[in-house]
């Protein structure tokens, strides 16, 4: 029988006389990786990503392993690596997901498998995250694609912000253009944990010029503001994730996230109302958003809805909807009359007798006064 892939340096392709580690969790022969650096390389062979750390160490379970195999006649048992060492078994769902030679449905099993999986730790260690994301972004098959971005986004908890820079792949015009097939085409569980993935995008500095790209592109934003309009947390939370820079705000305002936002506030009882109307207070910041939320039909009443709702016992969007309507009350009379109109008086007062901040109230109080002023 052949040697193992789990047993070949990926370098080399020869049996591990010394495996090492890198930072990446991939695994080579000491020589190989050796001459690698020496080259001035610095990103890790299999996976590309920088190497934050260059040091590399000593993969003893493996060598155990490999000692052990040729005390046993190069035998290999399919269950082997499972019953020894369960990373090796995650591996093997590595060389699953890699090798050209696996079939559809192999790949879909697998898939299968690592959802299951709880040793986040040990998916990371061996390189997961970059192949599952180069994988979405390369597959035609929509099931498959999918089941992998479930996969990835199960790994965003337990990855260090520096981890995120697979994700600067969508940088390149090819990927960027099949993320956003996926976005406008996709299911609706692929469009969910794409706008997870935006999400991902928004924290971390790596990837904060992906994050301005994605701010700024038209269908994208588009396509998020209609997952608003069919009541979608997760377009409420990329969009405010993608708010979170004010270079993007005012492409968000002119493709149409002020009506969206509008609209999912007066869904019954959403629970990221409180999001969305966060949200819409920063864009308010933009000349252009002020004007749409007046000019909507039911633009100041959403605020108006959010200053006190008895469903938000801790009261999340109240202090944003006070002060958004300060924005927009504080120099025109058309939103002053729609706001009392809309029952904001009773409103504020209900909010004054709450357990509310004593900010909150402080400002409930500034806005009352302002309109009694009229």
């Amino acid at each position: 029988m052949g040697i193992p892939h789990l047993f070949r340096c990926p370098i080399s392709l020869d049996l591990f006389t010394d495996p090492v580690t890198l930072c990446t969790g991939q695994t080579y022969d000491r020589s190989s990786i050796e001459k690698w650096l020496a080259a001035g390389n610095l990103t890790c062979p299999v996976t590309m990503q920088k190497l934050h750390d260059p040091s590399i160490v000593p993969n003893h379970t493996l060598r155990h392993l490999i000692d052990q195999w040729l005390e046993m006649g190069h035998q290999f048992n399919p269950d082997y690596f499972q019953m020894i060492d369960p990373d090796r078994s995650i591996a093997a769902l590595k060389h699953n997901l890699e090798s050209p030679e696996s079939t559809l449905e192999t790949k879909l099993q697998t898939l299968a498998k690592i959802q299951e999986l709880t040793s986040s730790n040990s998916l990371i260690q061996l390189g997961f995250f970059p192949l599952l994301v180069e994988l979405v972004f390369a597959q035609d098959n929509l099931k498959f694609v999918e089941q992998a971005l479930v996969c990835a986004l199960k790994l965003l908890p337990v990855l260090d912000n520096l981890d995120l820079e697979p994700l600067n792949m969508l940088k390149q015009e090819s990927k960027m253009a099949y993320f956003l097939l996926l976005f406008e085409h996709g299911s609706i569980s692929i469009k969910t944990s794409l706008c997870h993935l935006v999400e991902a995008i928004s924290t971390s500095l790596e990837t904060r010029e992906l994050c301005c790209m994605l701010g700024r592109n038209r269908r994208l934003l588009q396509g998020m503001s209609l997952l608003l309009h069919h009541n979608s947390d997760a377009g409420t939370k990329a969009i405010s994730a993608l708010c979170s820079l004010e270079e993007n705000r005012e492409y968000l305002v002119r493709e149409g996230a002020v009506d969206g936002l509008i609209t999912h506030v007066l869904s019954p009882e959403r629970s990221s109302a409180p999001m969305a109307m966060a949200t819409l207070e920063l864009l308010l910041g933009v000349e252009s958003a002020k004007e749409a939320v007046i000019n909507h039909p039911n633009g100041v009443g959403a605020l108006v809805k959010m200053v006190f709702r008895v469903s938000d016992s801790d009261h999340g969007g109240s202090e944003s909807a006070v002060n958004s309507l300060m924005i927009i009350c504080h120099h025109s009379l058309r939103a002053r009359e729609e706001a009392i109109s809309a029952g904001v008086l009773t409103q504020l007062l209900l909010l004054l007798q709450s357990q509310c901040t004593d900010m909150t109230k402080t400002k409930a109080r500034m806005l009352l006064k302002l309109l009694r002023s009229m």
